[in-house]
């Protein structure tokens, strides 16, 4: 159990992701339970994404991430070998995760390897469902908040830090062939593909994008009161993660709704007067 606590910490703090794993606003004895959910979801998105631009077949991805199942079922019953399994298990045990949540994950990695056109705004909210709100959900239990109204507020929340992410990274998921912009919104802003392809930005992009940034915008405001209701670190956390999402849309919106030829991100300044509003509130 040593080993693969040590295992899961290492891969959360050494890998390339620039993401607060095991942040210190996590408390201690709860800190070792988020290296060892990071290590499990990094593992499987690690299997859908990074053979990308190698040599890995659509296949062989999808080998991996089955065969990670399976690991994750055995570890459901107790027979778990790999290290990431082995800690997975006690933290599976302590806060009495369900399965589910780790299989919607599983799903919607599996699909990002064969999936990449999304036909309406529907389905790319059920993509959400499983990709995003099983991580908002897995932390509010990690905190022993178990309340369904709270878990709600979150997936609004994390629905829409997922679409934020969509929508400013239209050009970087291109490159992976991946376009989330609904099909049938595209076509009803009269904006095509070969559009995209071309990195076209004109003003039907640019209503395409509004209309997507105040969609999210929308849910953000539907998981607002999520931070309100819980308490202590988490209820920080929240906050900053709630006026992270919102900044980014702000960003998108700042740059003319440009996503095209410069990836609108939180700069260094976004940092420190997200974190300032973080503790006014």
């Amino acid at each position: 159990m040593a080993e693969g606590f040590a295992y899961c910490e290492r891969l959360a703090r050494t890998h390339y992701e620039n993401f607060p794993v095991g942040s210190l606003l996590v408390p201690k004895q709860r800190r070792q339970h988020v290296y060892n959910l990071y290590a499990f979801a990094r593992t499987a998105d690690d299997f859908a994404d990074e053979g990308y631009d190698t040599a890995l077949t659509e296949r062989e991805r999808l080998a991996a991430l089955d065969d990670w199942e399976r690991q994750l079922e055995d570890c459901y019953r107790g027979e778990a070998t790999h290290p990431v399994f082995v800690a997975l298990a006690e933290t599976v045990k302590e806060l009495r995760l369900p399965i589910q949540l780790f299989r919607d994950l599983l799903s919607a990695f599996k699909q990002d390897v064969v999936k990449r056109r999304y036909a309406d705004f529907a389905e790319v909210l059920d993509y959400c469902r499983r990709s995003a709100n099983p991580v908002g959900r897995l932390i509010l239990l990690l905190f022993d908040y178990r309340d369904e109204r709270l878990h709600r507020l979150s997936d609004c929340i994390c629905t829409g830090l997922q679409l934020a992410n969509f929508w400013q990274d239209v050009a970087v998921d291109l490159e992976k062939d991946r376009v989330y912009l609904p099909q049938d919104e595209m076509a009803r802003f009269g904006y095509s593909e070969a559009g995209l392809r071309a990195r076209r930005f004109d003003e039907r992009y640019a209503a395409l994008l509004r209309f997507q940034v105040e969609r999210t915008r929308k849910l953000f405001g539907e998981g607002r009161p999520l931070p309100g209701l819980v308490r202590g670190r988490l209820a920080f956390e929240l906050r900053l993660i709630w006026q992270g999402g919102m900044r980014i849309l702000e960003r998108i919106e700042w740059s003319g709704y440009n996503t095209l030829s410069r990836r609108p991100k939180i700069t260094g300044w976004d940092k420190a007067v997200l974190l300032a509003k973080a503790l006014k509130q």
